[in-house]
């Protein structure tokens, strides 16, 4: 059974309201999820992403040996680089996301919550007669998410991946309420989410299915290197890539802003001239509200969707898509 995350100090501050499901154990938000929103966006305030696995490999061989198990190049990955990599199934489907930086001994992953202990057994059962070391660092370490423009200081000797969207920091768990104090103002995880859903990012059980792969949800180039072979599944990456489509793509959606509950992770997603008994043709991923761009989505649809259809999503709300994948 998966060990749960650990829950926050921070969902003790003023005005903290537990996120749910697979968020649970961090803050929803702090009483205000469009000012955090607004924080973030101008490159200010900290997310608490202590809810996330936090997984290492060390050892003279984590960087060659890691190499042969993930979609990405990092045989040669220069410290302090951060990365993105996956692990496939033997048929080319997701299984884990992980998000790396290597400080030159160890190589720092987080991963979703509820992940990382199936990627710890099967990081285990791969190591054979490499010179790795696989630990389980979330007890002890936090993660904690600054965004892109913020000026905030960071504790020396943290590990830290820098990414356009960011910074996301490895802090030890007992230093997160005094760090958090320092560099606030706190935003929940449904402000970051939002901001996640307006850059088109996907997310591992969110955006993802037990069936799909890299090409469906744009993750060719930022987490598969094509120019590298030798992982579980690049046969499968290798042949749509170099002979065909995916045979569903991601989409943005900007939804009827009338209504007033948002669409459920699997709402149905159908052409508007069909109406709402039409035939299923994706589903909603993730929906949020937007501090300027009001209700959003992204959406898993058939691959011969028109790009300029409009869609209904569950039971009639309004959706007109921008292509994130093209067909």
């Amino acid at each position: 059974m998966q060990r749960p995350s650990p829950t926050s100090p921070l969902l003790s501050q003023p005005g903290a309201v537990p996120a749910e499901g697979r968020d649970e154990g961090v803050a929803a938000h702090y009483g205000d999820p469009f000012r955090e929103q607004r924080a973030l966006a101008a490159g200010s305030g900290l997310v608490d992403l202590s809810h996330r696995g936090v997984v290492t490999v060390s050892g003279e061989d984590r960087l060659s040996w890691l190499h042969l198990l993930l979609t990405q190049h990092v045989s040669e990955l220069p410290p302090g680089r951060a990365t993105d990599a996956l692990v496939l199934s033997a048929n080319g489907h997701i299984e884990h996301a992980l998000y790396l930086v290597d400080d030159g001994t160890t190589v720092w992953a987080h991963v979703e919550p509820g992940t990382r202990e199936a990627l710890l057994a099967y990081l285990e059962s791969m190591k054979f007669f490499y010179r790795v070391e696989v630990a389980d660092r979330t007890d002890e370490i936090a993660v904690v998410h600054l965004p892109a423009g913020s000026i905030a200081e960071v504790p020396g000797g943290a590990v830290v991946r820098e990414t356009p969207h960011g910074r996301e920091v490895f802090l030890p768990r007992g230093e997160l309420e005094a760090y958090a104090a320092a560099r606030g103002p706190l935003a929940g995880i449904l402000a970051y989410e939002a901001l996640r859903v307006e850059a088109h990012r996907p997310r591992l059980g969110f955006e993802t299915d037990h069936r799909t792969i890299p090409h469906e949800i744009g993750l060719i180039g930022q987490a598969v290197h094509l120019q590298k072979g030798c992982y579980r599944g690049q046969e499968t990456v290798a042949r749509v890539h170099n002979l065909g489509k995916p045979p569903r793509r991601l989409v943005f959606l900007h939804l009827d802003g009338s209504e007033v509950h948002l669409p459920a992770h699997g709402a149905p997603v159908r052409l508007a001239s069909d109406g709402p008994d039409g035939r299923q043709l994706g589903f909603v991923t993730t929906a949020v509200r937007h501090y300027e761009l009001g209700p959003i989505a992204l959406a898993l649809v058939k691959r011969n969707v028109p790009v300029d259809a409009t869609l209904v999503v569950a039971e009639g709300t309004a959706a007109a898509q921008e292509p994130v994948v093209e067909p």
